[in-house]
């Protein structure tokens, strides 16, 4: 279906031109004509698939801009995805004049408190900062016509059921509900059932959810061969832009240390940064100035980014719901993507369960041979000679030192020699990365069909071995609140404890420095 073919807005429809779209994807040309008729939807739909568009060009189309006040509210789990959703629906909402504002944690308040005096019609937000502004009378909900709860599941995961329960009821009783999520446990039916009335649903197929696009594979490895393995990957597989997940904070930070110690141009964010330094680092990973992002769960949910091209899991995710949010940031918009989950022995039961969820198989991938490594070297290094000979307009300025070289030595000679001074052995210089505490063990599920996946997985309802969100030892909102993805953590020991911000002193990588990981 075409965009044109919907019964929008014409201001809306250029927007939508102007952004390059055409034809509708599955969410959205199934969504959009029943929000459009006022209907309360529930969609199901992996982050990628333009859910977005599908909630926010209906909800534009029905804002009144002579009006000063606010008449929709979106609800998001993290900062970054209620700041990525205000730019997408700003830019959406643009030729119409339609004003959105966001609000979250981790931001000051009193900004964003001017910022609401200058009465935008949509408010995107993160929950504890929007209960913050309905306290403290600065948010006005009283016209609002449309309500959607954006990554459902995972808001019910970091322990936000009461805060939209609270945020609800201070919304009139006559409005839209639209409810978007990946996955759709048993909670997040009930938020429905409580919440909505005579909802429509909205299901992409089970093919399109799993990603097909996406090749996925696994790597068995102890705790203490992964990070060489992966860095070897890297070499062979050449990511053009790569996320690396991490279980912990403290393991994003130990990891992005590491690969900049070895030259790789990477940076980390999870919870414990503040709002300007994660948003910098966004900001260079979407410009590609950054080749390998880092990053918690917590930290990427809700990531928007075009372009990445693999996904590693250096950790398996304890929950397998996690894994398709993970891989979902690469193969989109139709291009194809790869991603690699490094897995130890006892964590194979982990690996089992998650197949049964995205149902299908994960291919073994053997560790790169010294032979693999070396070639994907050396192809790194003829892609950086032609870069270099087709932008750089002032290799002239060698010419005499050239003619000087190969009069005393041979085109060969130096041409070794530049090898081998561009090619370095990593192991030279030793990454040691801490162990986590191991996962609990798991027996392999023989259910294939994903019922009850919450409690086969993690035990019953409570997360083993790591993160632990919601419940009721949540953080207030704030710098590293809730709405920042602060959680808490087991150490080695088994005791809990907070995890801090370690500053980086890795070292971006220098013009024909090519990394390596050959093993001993």
């Amino acid at each position: 279906m075409k965009f044109k073919e919907l019964d929008l807005d014409p201001r809306l429809l250029s927007a939508v031109d102007e952004a390059g779209f055409e034809e509708t994807t599955p969410i959205q040309a199934q969504t959009i004509p029943l929000v459009l008729n006022g209907d309360d939807v529930i969609g199901q739909a992996q982050t990628g698939t333009g859910k977005t568009a599908a909630f926010g060009l209906p909800l534009l189309n029905a804002v009144d801009t002579q009006s000063s006040e606010i008449q929709a509210l979106i609800i998001s789990p993290t900062r970054e995805l209620a700041i990525q959703t205000q730019e997408e629906l700003f830019r959406l909402g643009s030729k119409k004049k339609v004003k959105v504002q966001s609000v979250y944690g981790g931001s000051d308040i009193r900004r964003q408190i001017r910022a609401l005096k200058s009465h935008p019609q949509v408010i995107v937000g993160t929950p504890g900062r929007m209960l913050d502004h309905i306290n403290r009378h600065t948010l006005k909900l009283h016209n609002v016509k449309t309500v959607v709860l954006d990554e459902a599941d995972e808001m019910l995961d970091m322990g936000f059921v009461e805060d939209i329960e609270s945020i609800l009821s201070n919304v009139p009783n006559q409005h839209q509900t639209l409810l978007f999520s990946a996955t759709m446990p048993k909670p997040i039916m009930k938020i429905a059932d409580k919440f909505m009335t005579d909802p429509k649903v909205v299901q992409i197929k089970s093919k399109e959810l799993t990603a097909d696009n996406i090749t996925q594979y696994y790597v068995k490895a102890r705790e203490f061969e992964k990070f060489d393995l992966m860095t070897r990957l890297f070499d062979v597989q050449s990511p053009d832009l790569a996320l690396i997940f991490g279980r912990t904070k403290r393991r994003v930070d130990e990891l992005t240390r590491g690969l900049q110690a070895r030259g790789y141009n990477a940076e980390g964010i999870h919870g414990d940064l503040s709002q300007d330094k994660r948003t910098s680092v966004l900001r260079k990973f979407k410009a590609g100035k950054l080749e390998f992002l880092v990053a918690t769960d917590v930290a990427a949910r809700g990531l928007d980014i075009s372009g990445v091209s693999h996904v590693y899991n250096y950790d398996i995710p304890q929950d397998p719901d996690s894994y398709v949010h993970r891989i979902g940031r690469t193969g989109r918009a139709g291009h194809s993507g790869t991603s690699v989950t490094f897995v130890t022995p006892n964590e194979m039961g982990y690996l089992r369960t998650i197949e049964n969820l995205t149902k299908k198989r994960m291919d073994p991938l053997a560790p790169p041979t010294d032979n693999d490594v070396l070639k994907g070297q050396l192809e790194s290094v003829k892609q950086d000679i032609k870069d270099t000979l087709e932008h750089d307009k002032h290799l002239d300025r060698f010419d005499s030192a050239v003619q000087e070289l190969l009069s005393e030595y041979s085109a060969e000679d130096i041409a070794r020699i530049f090898l081998s001074d561009a090619i370095k052995d990593a192991q030279s210089v030793p990454v040691k990365i801490a162990p986590e505490r191991p996962l609990p063990s798991r027996k392999v599920s023989q259910s294939r069909s994903g019922h009850g996946r919450r409690g086969k997985f993690n035990g019953g309802g409570h997360r083993g071995g790591g993160d632990h969100r919601g419940g009721g030892n949540r953080h207030s909102d704030g710098g590293h609140g809730r709405d920042g993805g602060h959680s808490r953590n087991h150490d080695e020991k088994g005791g809990k404890r907070r995890e801090h911000d370690n500053k980086r002193n890795g070292r971006s990588k220098k013009s024909f420095k090519i990394r390596t990981n050959l093993e001993k």
